[in-house]
């Protein structure tokens, strides 16, 4: 842990484990590189506190179906990145709900959001070489 995250407490959305579980089911077990993909990705996941994971509400699913519906149309998204912006909006969301900081680097949807829906809830970063 480097940066921010080494100094901050981390919440975690059951959106995000579904996102990180999601290979597990997708990924070709017969794959010579799927088993360290997803034991990557297991430790990763035995990584977050149970206290520190939550689900958003019903209304957060609720409102993030019209948010994603909204930002969909406006941003002409492409076919098949539906369900990637909709778990994005959740995620917006559930921040908004929980007075917490989305930290991401997809500065096209969240921003959008935001843009949408002004709560001050996201911390843009890069990647630096």
């Amino acid at each position: 842990m480097n940066g921010l995250s080494a100094v901050r407490l981390s919440n975690h959305s059951g959106v995000a484990l579904a996102e990180l579980a999601h290979p597990f089911g997708r990924l070709d077990p017969w794959d010579s590189r799927t088993a360290a993909v997803l034991a990557r990705i297991a430790a990763v996941i035995s990584g977050i506190p149970e206290h520190r994971l939550s689900a958003p509400s019903s209304s957060v699913f609720g409102e993030a179906g019209i948010l994603a519906g909204i930002v969909a149309r406006l941003s002409d998204i492409e076919a098949g990145r539906e369900q990637a912006l909709l778990n994005d909006a959740m995620l917006y969301l559930q921040a908004v709900e929980n007075g917490q900081v989305i930290i991401t680097r997809n500065i096209r949807e969240f921003d959008f959001f935001d843009q949408l829906l002004p709560c001050n809830r996201v911390l843009f970063y890069s990647r630096t070489a």
